[in-house]
C-alpha cells in the first residue's frame, strides 16, 4: 500500500513512525512537505503544498497513492480531502464541511446541541460589548475562544478580565465564543470514524500551559502521557455512547459524513463528562503517546476507516507500557519564536533505551564549512517520546534523553506525568 502523509510536524512524524513500527515498509510512505527528522525515515516531497487541493490530488494520482493521511487541520478546512476523494483516492481525513467541527467552534456547538452531546454553555459574540456581557453572565474564570482556526492559540482561560478582553479583541474578526468554565481533569480521546461507525483508541492527557505546575500561557501542548490509570473502567464506552456516536450520526444526517479522526477534548466534572472541543485530526502531542503504544497495524485501521469498513475491523490492541512525551520548545515560545538555531545531541538522546524523537520544526542547512547543520525553525521543536513498564521508568528515560539535547534558550516542562507517578 502506497501512503501519502500530509504535514510537517511531530504529529506527522509520530504517525509515520507508527506506520513503520506496525508493518508498513518505509519505502511505501511519502511525506509532504515533511521536515528534517521525517526525512531520516521516509522520502519527503518538500515542494508539495499540502493546502493546495488540486496540487495534492494531482500528485496522489501520479504516484498511485492508495491512502492519503491528512495530519494538520489547515488542509482539511481547505478541502484537500474532497479533491482527493473526487479522484478515487482513499482519504483518512474529513471533508471540508465535516472539518468545520474543528474549523468553527459555533458549528461544533450547534452539532452538539442537535445531537444531545453534553458540553458547557456558550455564547456567540460578534462585538467586544457582547463579549463583556457574556463574561459578566458566566463569571470568572473566563473562557474565551476564537471561532476559527488559530494554530492552537485561540483559547484563553483566565481570571484576569483585562487579559480575557485583550484576547477577544485579537480574534474578534473571527467571531468569539464565551463559555462557562468547567472544572475537572481533562482527557483527550481519539475515535476512528468511517462516517457511520466509530472505534476508540486509548485515552491520553496533555499539558497545555507553558511551564511547570500549569503556569504560564496556553500553548499547542507541552507534553502528554497515556494510559490514564485514574479513569473509571467504563469511561471510553460512555464517551463512545454519549459523544462520538451521536456526533458522527448528526454529521451524517447533515450530509457531511465524518471520515477520519474525531478528537474529543473532554473534561471530567462533578456533573459528569463534558466536551470542551472537537478536533478533526490527530492531536499533538497526544498522538505521540497514543501511537507509541499501538500494536495493531495502523495502516489497516486508517484504510478501513477511509473506505467505510470499520465494522469489519478488530478493535486496536495497545501495549500495557506507559508512554510519555516531553516537548522541547524554542526560546520565547509561545509568545514569540526564536530565530533559527542549531540543535546538538540528538544522536546521544536517541540512544537512551525506550526513546524516540519526533521532529516538529527542524531543517538542515549547510554551514560555512560545508557540513549540514540541524536547525530549530519554530516554537515547538521536538517531542521526546519514551515508554516503559510504568510511568516512573518512562519519565526517567524521557528526561534522561531531553537533558542530552542542546538548543540555546530552549525550555521544557519537568512535570509531565509526575502526578500520576506520585
Amino acid at each position: 500500500m502506497k501512503i501519502l502523509v500530509l504535514g510537517q510536524g511531530a504529529r506527522e512524524h509520530a504517525i509515520i513512525k507508527a506506520l513503520i513500527r506496525t508493518g508498513t515498509p518505509a519505502q511505501d510512505i511519502i511525506a509532504a512537505p515533511g521536515n528534517a527528522g521525517i526525512s531520516f525515515d521516509v522520502r519527503c516531497e518538500t515542494e508539495l503544498k499540502p493546502n493546495d487541493p488540486l496540487e495534492v490530488a494531482k500528485f496522489a494520482l501520479q504516484h498511485e497513492i492508495d491512502l492519503a493521511i491528512i495530519g494538520p487541520e489547515a488542509p482539511l478546512v481547505a478541502g484537500v480531502s474532497d479533491a482527493l476523494r473526487e479522484q478515487g483516492v482513499a482519504v483518512f481525513g474529513p471533508s471540508k464541511q465535516a472539518a468545520q467541527l474543528e474549523g468553527s467552534k459555533s458549528f461544533a456547538k450547534e452539532v452538539m446541541a442537535a445531537a444531545g452531546v453534553p458540553t458547557g454553555m456558550a455564547r456567540e459574540c460578534e462585538t467586544l460589548q457582547e463579549v463583556e456581557d457574556a463574561m459578566d453572565d458566566f463569571g470568572a474564570p473566563y473562557v474565551i475562544k476564537a471561532d476559527g482556526l488559530a494554530a492552537g492559540k485561540g483559547v484563553i482561560v483566565t481570571s484576569d478580565r483585562a487579559a480575557a478582553l485583550e484576547h477577544a479583541a485579537k480574534f474578534i474578526d473571527m467571531g468569539i465564543l464565551v463559555e462557562e468554565f468547567l472544572d475537572g481533569q481533562e482527557v483527550s480521546l481519539f475515535f476512528l470514524s468511517d462516517g457511520k461507525n466509530v472505534m476508540p483508541l486509548t485515552p491520553a492527557q496533555d499539558f497545555k500551559r507553558a511551564f511547570d505546575g500549569d503556569a504560564g500561557p496556553n500553548t499547542g501542548g507541552m507534553g502528554a502521557y497515556s494510559p490514564l490509570p485514574w479513569l473509571p473502567d467504563n469511561f471510553v464506552e460512555e464517551v463512545e455512547r454519549t459523544v462520538a456516536i451521536p456526533t458522527v450520526q448528526e454529521l451524517d444526517r447533515l450530509g457531511a459524513p465524518f471520515i477520519g479522526l474525531l478528537y474529543c477534548g473532554l473534561i471530567v466534572t462533578e456533573r459528569g463528562i463534558r466536551v470542551i472541543e472537537f478536533n478533526a485530526r490527530f492531536g499533538d502531542p497526544e498522538t505521540q503517546v497514543v501511537l507509541r503504544r499501538l500494536i495493531s497495524s495502523l495502516s489497516t485501521l486508517l484504510y478501513k476507516a477511509a473506505t467505510g469498513h470499520l465494522e469489519t475491523t478488530a478493535q486496536p490492541e495497545f501495549s500495557k507500557d506507559a508512554a510519555i512525551t516531553v516537548v522541547l520548545a524554542s526560546e520565547g515560545y509561545p509568545e514569540t519564536s526564536a530565530p533559527n538555531r542549531p540543535i546538538y545531541g540528538l544522536t546521544e538522546a536517541e540512544q537512551v533505551e525506550g526513546v524516540e524523537i519526533c521532529h516538529a520544526a527542524t531543517k538542515f542547512e549547510e554551514s560555512r564549512g560545508g557540513d549540514e547543520v540541524l536547525l530549530a525553525t519554530g516554537g515547538r521543536v521536538l517531542s521526546v517520546v519514551a515508554n516503559g513498564a510504568d510511568f516512573a521508568e518512562a519519565r526517567k528515560a524521557a528526561y534522561a534523553a531531553i537533558e542530552k539535547i542542546q538548543l540555546q534558550g530552549s525550555h521544557y516542562r519537568s512535570d509531565i506525568a509526575l502526578k500520576v507517578v506520585n
